[in-house]
């Protein structure tokens, strides 16, 4: 399948994993670094064309299945710069195809959120107990473990270690101020649930992914559960009490995840873990922080 506008200066190849989405631009005073596909930068660009080569996973792309046809649609967008002549304008990309004859809809898309944040692509997702591949099924029993991966893909960025922050659980793909929450993940990094459960981050397999195995709680029990959380991609040289990824061993109590001699940052899990620092190094240059949610989920009392 291929579109071209002339007026619109697109041109779209559909593929069955990937699409090709190339924009050419007449107006001279256009910055296309500007375009955007859904949450994704150019793949290139040059002074006349922005070209995006991504796959249906990336860019928030949204899937659509009927009787006869699986459809992947996004939006091209292009905002203007401050100051500039150049209006900014969303025009939609949309990709059909007849609907496979052995496809069968999966109870959800296991690759729940992807985010883009400059050279960054945050991830996260359910995975199956060994975390090699998406998770079959959205049901856990009570008590059983949830298996959550958490990553970034890093292109042309220096190695970023991935840490999750703040998690809660929620019953709304939204929080609202008054929602209730239950804290899984608080104090800059601390893994509060771990206190009263089995729940543990696992070891490392690369800096910029974190494994972690959720106990199944009682909140929101039967109902759709939404965990939403905040990601942060930080230089690995740079841990400190707000920075950091902790859980409570029995017997041993907090432990840093990625080196067991540091454990002291810990310490302030039980209280309040603020920065000893003077100023804020928020500024972007140590590190990127995204937010991401993470569901619907079920949890359910199989004795009941």
């Amino acid at each position: 399948l291929a579109v071209y506008h002339h007026r619109l200066h697109m041109t779209l190849d559909c593929r069955p994993d990937f699409v090709t989405v190339v924009w050419t631009e007449g107006r001279s005073q256009a910055d296309l670094s500007l375009f955007r596909l859904g949450s994704c930068f150019p793949t290139s660009f040059s002074a006349t064309q922005a070209v995006f080569r991504v796959d249906f996973n990336d860019c928030n792309f949204r899937r659509l299945v009927t009787g006869h046809h699986l459809m992947y649609s996004n939006d091209l967008t292009y905002g203007s710069s401050s100051g500039s002549q150049s209006l900014s304008f969303t025009h939609p990309v949309v990709c059909a195809f007849a609907r496979p004859k052995d496809w069968y809809p999966m109870i959800y898309d296991p690759m729940f959120s992807t985010h883009g944040v400059g050279h960054l692509v945050f991830h996260i997702a359910l995975m199956n107990d060994d975390f090699s591949g998406p998770a079959e099924s959205t049901t856990f029993a009570l008590g059983s473990f949830i298996p959550i991966m958490a990553s970034v893909s890093q292109k042309t960025h220096q190695p970023l270690l991935l840490l999750l922050e703040e998690c809660v659980a929620a019953t709304t793909p939204e929080l609202q101020p008054e929602s209730p929450v239950y804290p899984i993940i608080a104090n800059k990094g601390c893994l509060v649930d771990s206190r009263i459960s089995g729940s543990k981050f696992e070891p490392r397999q690369k800096s910029s992914e974190l494994q972690l195995s959720l106990q199944a709680f009682r909140f929101g029990l039967g109902q759709e559960v939404f965990i939403h959380c905040k990601l942060v991609a930080w230089d690995p040289n740079g841990l400190d009490l707000t920075k950091k990824a902790c859980h409570y061993v029995k017997e041993h109590g907090w432990e840093l995840l990625d080196n067991y001699a540091y454990s002291t940052l810990c310490d302030c899990c039980d209280s309040d873990c603020k920065s000893r620092k003077t100023r804020s190094i928020e500024s972007g240059t140590h590190g990127v922080a995204q937010k991401a949610v993470l569901g619907p989920l079920t949890i359910t009392d199989e004795t009941s």
